[in-house]
């Protein structure tokens, strides 16, 4: 039996089995959107205002700054409601709106990680080259490119779910809606969202994780390649960060992904912390492995606080 799609809610799912906890739970999920927010901002605002950060790799870098904070302005403030509020209930509207941005926000994601391995091969295979390849109206391009792709591919997913009859029982996975979930809900035939969705799949993280793993395979020849052994090491720790952004967004989606689509006995315990691991920890610990493993923003961070505590060191002596 099915209701109109007007007026209807979802209601979301918090970590099952925890909800004795809930408001403490909120206090670690209020912490990580802040960081996040603080961390993605921190690294925007470096590149805009440092001169010696105008580079392709850093305008990259500032593109998946974006990215974060759009996952993160996406999947937190619902998350928080539950947790602290214990508000579950979303209404239709706004729970496609929220997977739009979300998912949209996930295959931008993934198309930065892309371009940022394209990056790392044309810095390590034609480092000559490097500043004649990647200009600043090639960048533009790609940035102006991965945004229509990440909203042009889920204009139509909305559209469609709207369309769809939701049966009594509209109790979703997750903390926020996603795409498979809330078609799983619908009373009626789903066989073409369900065919567009896994077109989606294929077509941007299948085939954008089997090209970074190519651009690493040519990555590792060039490096191969390279008599002094120093300069190998160089060279491949220039990859570390992105090789690690790569794990903390591929590994998840894709063990998520599976489960949605063949795994009917999954537990929901499960589900909810893996789709954790792939919307909110990227947007965290990204900003903290580019701070860790590259020197510019390190170093520029470090006299950022140097700056500050000798300003307040000022103040107090005056």
């Amino acid at each position: 039996m099915s209701d109109s799609n007007n007026n209807t809610y979802f209601f979301l799912t918090g970590l099952p089995g925890l909800e004795a906890v809930y408001t403490w739970l909120s206090i670690p999920l209020c912490v990580v959107y802040v960081a996040s927010l603080a961390g993605n901002s921190l690294i925007l605002w470096l590149v805009r205002s440092e001169p010696s950060l105008h580079q392709p790799m850093y305008y990259f870098l500032s593109m998946l700054a974006v990215t974060d904070l759009g996952l993160s302005a996406s999947t937190l403030p619902t998350m928080i409601t539950i947790y602290m509020l214990g508000l579950r209930q979303v209404a239709v509207e706004v729970c496609l709106a929220q997977l739009f941005f979300i998912h949209s926000f996930s295959i931008m994601e993934s198309s930065v990680l892309l371009t940022m391995a394209f990056d790392r091969f044309v810095a390590i295979s034609s480092p000559l080259r490097y500043g004649t390849i990647l200009t600043n109206t090639w960048i533009f391009s790609l940035g102006l490119a991965i945004v229509v792709r990440g909203i042009g591919l889920h204009i139509p997913v909305p559209i469609m779910l709207k369309k769809l009859p939701y049966c009594r029982n509209r109790l979703l996975s997750h903390s926020y809606c996603l795409h498979p979930d809330v078609m799983k809900l619908a009373c009626s035939d789903t066989l073409i969202n369900s065919a567009y969705g896994l077109f989606i799949v294929f077509s941007t993280l299948c085939l954008d994780s089997v090209l970074i793993v190519l651009s690493y395979g040519l990555i590792l020849q060039t490096v191969l390649s390279i008599v002094s052994k120093v300069e190998r090491l160089k060279a491949l720790n220039t990859c570390v960060s992105h090789i690690c952004a790569v794990l903390l967004f591929y590994i998840p989606t894709i063990g998520l992904s599976i489960i949605h689509r063949f795994e009917k006995r999954a537990s929901p315990f499960s589900c909810v912390l893996l789709s954790y691991l792939h919307y909110v920890l990227p947007p965290l610990l990204n900003p903290i492995v580019y701070t860790i493993k590259t020197k510019q923003i390190r170093l520029k961070i470090l006299q950022l606080f140097r700056r500050g505590g000798i300003s307040k060191r000022d103040k107090e002596h005056h």
